[in-house]
């Protein structure tokens, strides 16, 4: 017996759907019947095109993010870099994964291809806070990469991402800190949604051309940097640890207070900032 006799039963099935479909669109165009149908076809069908553009784009897109970051850690640093190219200019940093429970470095993953959002949404490679805290981090994921500048073998600027809950979104940075680790010089917001000409000037160059010279962290190893509601008084104690208000914008500052103490403290990169503080005095 030939096999066309027998067809498959996944062949019986499309036909009959297709002889359902034709007797369907063959109805007049005011039966409800066959607009339902209609409707339901093109929704169908723009929902394959768009799966299938997004998942094309998905190349594309991870390499612009990859490009992007690339060009915010060579703007923190604050490397010369006239006449070379982006990937000249990001060699001359140096990319490591930090494990921060121990603070120390890890060579088993590539630190420009480990995403730590992807981490921390994933139980085996974070770990669930008891409280999420003012930083509104639910899970910290185990490893973080830095980014490390050295001139003539010695360390130059520290590199750190960072980032936390602000007002309406998460908040994603880059802090540079001087060799000893306390001593901010450079940050920048990179990506924020917040509310458009009052927290979102936390990405301003305005705000953010305060912090370098603040001291985040005091002699204990305790961060201790505050960004205060109005102005700072520079002549008051402690001026060294604020950091002038956002305008109008207070659950922002108080975001980055909070985010910035997280990350700087025992949950963050507290552990890595004191061995790298231990080595550097050695």
């Amino acid at each position: 017996m030939s096999a066309e006799s027998h067809p498959h039963p996944h062949l019986t099935r499309a036909r009959a759907w297709l002889r359902w479909l034709r007797a369907l669109f063959q109805r007049p165009n005011d039966d409800p019947r066959k607009t339902l149908a209609v409707a339901l076809v093109l929704c169908l069908v723009c929902s394959v095109v768009v799966s299938a553009t997004a998942v094309g784009l998905r190349p594309l897109q991870e390499r612009n993010a990859a490009r992007a970051l690339k060009s915010e850690v060579i703007k923190v640093a604050g490397l010369e870099t006239t006449g070379m190219s982006l990937d000249q200019a990001f060699d001359q940093i140096e990319q490591r994964l930090v494990e921060l429970e121990t603070g120390e470095f890890v060579d088993d993953a590539d630190p420009l291809t480990y995403s730590y959002r992807d981490a921390a949404k994933n139980p085996a490679a974070s770990r669930a806070l008891a409280e999420a805290g003012r930083a509104g981090i639910q899970r910290r994921p185990d490893r973080m990469p830095v980014y490390l500048v050295r001139e003539n073998g010695q360390l130059q600027t520290i590199i750190l991402p960072v980032y936390g809950a602000g007002l309406w979104s998460t908040l994603h940075g880059l802090l540079a800190l001087a060799p000893d680790g306390r001593t901010a010089k450079a940050l920048t917001f990179y990506e924020q949604r917040e509310t458009a000409g009052l927290g979102s000037e936390v990405a301003g160059e305005r705000w953010l051309s305060e912090w370098p010279g603040k001291v985040l962290i005091d002699e204990r190893g305790e961060p201790v940097i505050e960004v205060v509601k109005g102005r700072v008084d520079a002549d008051a104690p402690h001026a060294e640890h604020r950091v002038d208000g956002l305008s109008g914008a207070t659950l922002t500052s108080n975001g980055v207070t909070n985010l910035m103490r997280f990350w700087l403290g025992e949950q963050g990169y507290g552990p890595f900032l004191a061995r790298l503080s231990d080595e550097n005095c050695g």
